[in-house]
């Protein structure tokens, strides 16, 4: 129906975990645990509320670049696609909380940080050009098929009713 977008503010949990998928995807997955803070005031100072802990998952090149910057212990902002899922564990019904990653960084209120692009090579592709500079046409082979007896156009009555009654409309 309608997806739940959150922020979380918290620690890595543990070391972030990157695999490839059977498709060659690079997900990437680790914690994230976000402790609220609530002020005493009986001992005037700030104390502890509860934690989430929230399960982060990464794809692509978020995956990559997560798995090699991002490490235990680290503050960070992750921002993305909240949802939970039910599983079964020792006959038992639990819930998890995840979030699908759409940006992580550095919480750079509690340190600093340093930003280095990655380059990804680029694909070539040698294409042969003509004389005068325009790439080369190598799809002349089609057009022979008259000439090999292959008909260019299907005859009207081939084509079924509604089919004809499409092709007529302009």
């Amino acid at each position: 129906m309608f997806d739940t977008y959150m922020t979380i503010v918290g620690n890595v949990v543990d070391a972030p975990r990157m695999r490839l998928t059977k498709s060659g995807h690079a997900v990437t997955n680790f914690r994230v645990a976000s402790t609220s803070r609530r002020f005493d005031t009986e001992h005037q100072r700030y104390v502890d509320n509860c934690t989430l802990y929230v399960n982060i998952t990464c794809w692509r090149a978020t995956a990559e670049n997560v798995a090699f910057s991002v490490h235990k212990g680290q503050p960070v902002l992750v921002t993305g696609r909240f949802y939970s899922r039910e599983y079964e564990l020792n006959e038992t019904k639990r819930i998890s909380y995840e979030l699908e990653a759409s940006a992580v960084g550095h919480d750079l209120t509690r340190g600093t940080s340093e930003f280095r692009k990655v380059i990804r090579p680029s694909v070539t592709v040698n294409v042969e050009i003509d004389d005068d500079g325009i790439p080369a046409d190598r799809s002349d082979h089609w057009l022979d098929l008259a000439e090999q007896g292959m008909p260019l156009e299907v005859p009207a009555a081939e084509i079924g009713t509604d089919e004809r009654e499409l092709a007529s409309v302009s």
